[in-house]
């Protein structure tokens, strides 16, 4: 590689200047992503001990280099611990990504159908409802925590999972393809109470929390009001009519968002 300049003793090629190009870009992007958050606090601790232990290694000071030595020889464990909810969000946020799923296989026009008609019979009943539909990655943990139904899916048996006096009606559905996977499981509650103003109840922070987590479609009908509401990527939409739920549900499944990394990189922002 062709020498570019020389700083002292150090010779500066030009691999060396897109390689710190590189890892300044990915430092960059890290900190755009985590800042306003407790997490971009601690990333800037880590970044002021890495570069002082450089600092203090090319300085030739022994005893500061191996004070720092024993952080930074376990700092790759300290950083998967603290970070461990963003890191999280990233991969679920990565596995979303169009680039990844070339491959990814939809939910047939049967789901939709069955989802949308379901959902309107609880809405004018006002029956609450809790449904989940996984899109790519599963979600069995949850899923143990309820009934294991492996049902083939259909709106008379979902609209009567939850009649208030079915024993199945209180928690989530989840819905795997054309087979409605388990009934009455428990989810993780989203650390969001409210949105634009108006208080969430235990419904739907629980569909708002799996979206945050998983790479699923949350639709939530409201047993106070009848409302259908639908939370994809820690993102809830209310009051949505039949058809705009429809709508909803096939560009979810069928037609995943053209954004790219921009797109990631605009998600795991709006889900600080």
């Amino acid at each position: 590689m062709v020498d570019l300049f020389k700083i002292g003793f150090l010779t500066v090629t030009l691999s060396d200047v897109i390689d710190i190009a590189i890892v300044s870009f990915i430092f960059y992007k890290l900190y755009t992503i985590l800042r306003g958050t407790i997490a971009s606090q601690i990333f800037v601790g880590l970044i002021i001990i890495l570069f002082v232990s450089f600092l203090a290694q090319l300085l030739n000071f022994r005893a500061v280099t191996w004070l720092l030595r024993l952080i930074t020889d376990i700092w790759v464990i300290a950083f998967v611990i603290l970070f461990q909810p963003e890191i999280r969000r990233l991969l679920v946020l990565l596995a979303r990504n169009p680039f990844f799923k070339v491959f990814a296989k939809s939910e047939s026009d049967e789901v939709v159908d069955v989802i949308a008609d379901a959902s309107f019979q609880l809405s004018q009943h006002q029956h609450g409802a809790l449904m989940i539909l996984i899109k790519s990655s599963g979600i069995r943990g949850f899923a143990e925590t309820g009934e294991i139904l492996n049902a083939r899916i259909g709106s008379p048996l979902l609209t009567s999972i939850f009649f208030p006096r079915s024993p199945l009606h209180d928690g989530a559905v989840i819905i795997n393809k054309n087979f409605i996977e388990a009934a009455r499981c428990t989810l993780p509650l989203s650390q969001q109470t409210s949105i634009r103003g108006e208080s969430l109840g235990m419904r739907h922070r629980a569909g708002l929390g799996i979206s945050e987590q998983a790479d699923v479609i949350s639709v939530i009908v409201s047993e106070e009001t009848g409302s259908i509401s639908i939370a994809e990527n820690g993102d809830l939409t209310k009051g949505l009519s039949k058809e705009a739920l429809k709508r909803r549900l096939n560009k979810a499944l069928k037609g995943p968002d053209k954004k790219g990394w921009k797109g990631l990189i605009e998600q795991l922002k709006s889900q600080k």
